[in-house]
């Protein structure tokens, strides 16, 4: 008994030696910064800095590596706390939101066909046919279920983004096989943005769909922040502000699909002033189908 115990004191004795040693000659020092950092940020790890989740962000922000306003998630309120800590200022910047660029509901759909495979977009995006547009939103919720704050779902066939709840995690526009969610930034509460990604020629999108745009260039001349690329108006976000207004007005009364439209949060008086009507939906689209990342063979 007295040996067996002698025993174990000795090994508990070595094993402590050992294990102070271990944690002398690895330590690592960890700036006390990057824990206040991480309880500054909100938590949701959703990956909208470009991050794995907050803990990565923190240490980039740290480092040098990252700025101190790209929690989506946060806002400027986070931006000015980890300034704060950082000891930085906090330059302008603007909001994220995405934009989907499709228009089309069911009804506006003119050459569908009866899908029977797996109700995903990255599978309907493989199979052809499923509908005439081949650039538009098919509606099987991908980018519905990818996001955690419960801010977009899919409508009558079209994801629509609830502006209330969207953070701008950008989770939906990853999710998306088509590209056709973008982020943009939101300078203002509401953003004007182009509800179509078909790049094809007026009369093939006519046969397709009944509001998709016809790439008529009407709002290009009668404002210069749009320009044309491939049939479709693009929008240059970074000149964008409030000296185009009166513009970009002109461009909305013009466009004969009623393709440009007001996207984000309307104000109490925008909400008032279509009580009683149906809003429609409204950027250049970044459009790809999984074919584009296929790997060929043979």
């Amino acid at each position: 008994m007295s040996l067996a115990a002698a025993t174990m004191v000795g090994m508990a004795v070595t094993m402590s030696y050992i294990l102070g040693w271990a944690n002398r000659a690895f330590h690592v020092d960890v700036d006390s910064r990057v824990e206040a950092v991480i309880d500054a940020l909100p938590g949701a790890n959703c990956g909208g800095c470009g991050y794995v989740g907050c803990s990565d962000y923190a240490e980039a922000v740290v480092a040098g590596k990252a700025p101190v306003s790209k929690c989506t998630v946060g806002g400027d309120s986070c931006a000015a706390a980890l300034a704060g800590i950082m000891g930085v200022e906090v330059a302008q910047s603007w909001p994220y939101r995405p934009i989907v660029h499709c228009g089309a509901h069911y009804d506006d759909r003119l050459d569908r066909a009866e899908y029977h495979g797996e109700k995903k977009c990255s599978a309907a995006n493989l199979v052809a046919g499923v509908q005439g547009c081949t650039y538009g939103c098919l509606g099987f919720g991908d980018c519905e279920r990818a996001c955690e704050f419960d801010a977009i779902h899919v409508i009558d066939g079209l994801a629509t983004v609830d502006y209330e709840k969207c953070v701008g995690c950008g989770a939906c526009a990853k999710a998306c096989p088509r590209n056709i969610i973008t982020m943009i930034p939101f300078k203002y509460e509401r953003m004007l943005a182009v509800t179509c990604s078909n790049k094809d020629i007026g009369d093939e999108v006519k046969v397709v769909c009944k509001v998709g745009c016809i790439g008529c260039r009407a709002c290009s001349r009668f404002c210069s922040l749009f320009h044309m690329e491939e049939n479709l108006p693009a929008i240059d976000y970074d000149k964008y502000c409030g000296d185009f207004m009166e513009e970009l007005s002109k461009a909305v009364q013009k466009c004969p699909r009623k393709g440009l439209v007001l996207m984000g949060k309307p104000s109490p008086r925008d909400q008032e002033a279509v009580s009683d009507k149906t809003l429609p939906r409204v950027i250049e689209a970044d459009f790809k189908t999984t074919v584009d990342d296929t790997e060929w063979w043979g």
